[in-house]
């Protein structure tokens, strides 16, 4: 996903799907596994993605109980509501032959131009149908972070539905 920031907007952020960190939580030293969980330590800032039709943004974590009981942590991002099979359908690599699936490309590329994004490749399992809508989420963990950005995509380039991508998860 591609976004612009303005030149007063100079910072990096990281965000990691899967890492253990060592931090102290209550006194003791602790190793914190985050599993598509995303730090929210007090100021600490933060990356939050949605789908491809949908925001994306930058966030600050917050001194609030809900944040000290969740160990600084909040959500990655917005969330699948279907599985990549039930989206594309199950591919067959012999034959390169798709069957099932409940999202057309065609429906894919016409939410994603409407939303007004530049699509090259991606496949309907990451069509902006399968996400929830990421400003739900984000209320749902409002007591966690502080959004200070707000993202929109402007093109999203991927492999396509029918190339054989070894690092999709």
């Amino acid at each position: 996903m591609l976004a612009i920031l303005g030149a007063e907007s100079d910072f990096e952020v990281h965000n990691h799907h899967n890492y253990a960190w060592r931090e102290t939580h209550g006194g003791k030293d602790t190793i914190v596994v985050r599993k598509g969980a995303t730090p929210s330590a007090p100021g600490q800032l933060g990356f939050i993605g949605g789908s491809m039709g949908d925001i994306s943004v930058i966030v600050r974590g917050k001194d609030t109980a809900e944040n000290r009981d969740s160990f600084y942590s909040t959500v990655h991002g917005a969330g699948r509501v279907m599985s990549r099979t039930q989206a594309a359908g199950k591919m067959n690599w012999k034959t390169r032959t798709r069957s099932g699936g409940l999202i057309t490309p065609e429906q894919m590329e016409l939410a994603v131009r409407e939303f007004g994004v530049e699509l090259r490749g991606a496949g309907t399992d990451e069509s902006p149908f399968v996400y929830r809508r990421l400003q739900e989420v984000l209320d749902a963990h409002a007591e966690t972070i502080d959004v200070l950005h707000v993202l929109k995509p402007i093109g999203v380039c991927m492999a396509g539905a029918d190339e054989f991508d070894p690092y999709k998860d």
